[in-house]
């Protein structure tokens, strides 16, 4: 069974998951609207990562004894200003939720709660993926800088993403 606290935290890392989702469609729409199919599709893909995300969670306090408390997800930005902007502000989300995930690990180590540590170290591996490929396409994008030829070969590969699963 989860201790509360825990159990708490782990509600809100559900949540937190489910904002990820819907910034990450918040982008997708911001990249269809800019007519690059590809940075979307890659988009979608990371929505539909980080809504498995957050079921994993959901399923694990459920399967620990827990009650999933769901809360209303706020609302992620809609304006964004370019594709290097939307890259920043990923990046700079992943590496908020890894500190947020960091946390959790945290306080199941003091708690002493061997299983929720072994289910967030998968967490843990996931967040140093997303922050390296996001950083990867900002360094792609930083180096086209307003190539618009490099922006569409990089539109081209992100668009050439599998999902996950």
């Amino acid at each position: 069974m989860l201790r509360e606290k825990l159990q708490d935290e782990l509600n809100r890392q559900v949540n937190a998951e489910l904002y990820s989702a819907y910034l990450y469609l918040s982008m997708a729409a911001y990249f269809e609207s800019a007519n690059l199919s590809g940075f979307a599709h890659w988009m979608r893909a990371q929505h539909e990562e980080e809504h498995s995300h957050a079921l994993k969670l959901f399923d694990y306090v459920t399967e620990r004894g827990g009650r999933v408390h769901l809360q209303a997800i706020k609302q992620p930005p809609v304006e964004f200003t370019s594709p290097v902007g939307v890259m920043e502000q990923t990046l700079a989300h992943e590496r908020a939720v890894t500190g947020m995930i960091h946390a959790i690990y945290e306080l199941a180590a003091k708690e002493q709660d061997y299983p929720t540590q072994v289910m967030l170290q998968w967490f843990i591996d996931e967040q140093v993926e997303e922050e390296k490929t996001a950083a990867d396409i900002l360094g792609h994008l930083k180096l086209i800088g307003n190539d618009g030829a490099g922006l569409l070969m990089l539109d081209a590969r992100l668009g050439e993403r599998k999902a996950k699963g």
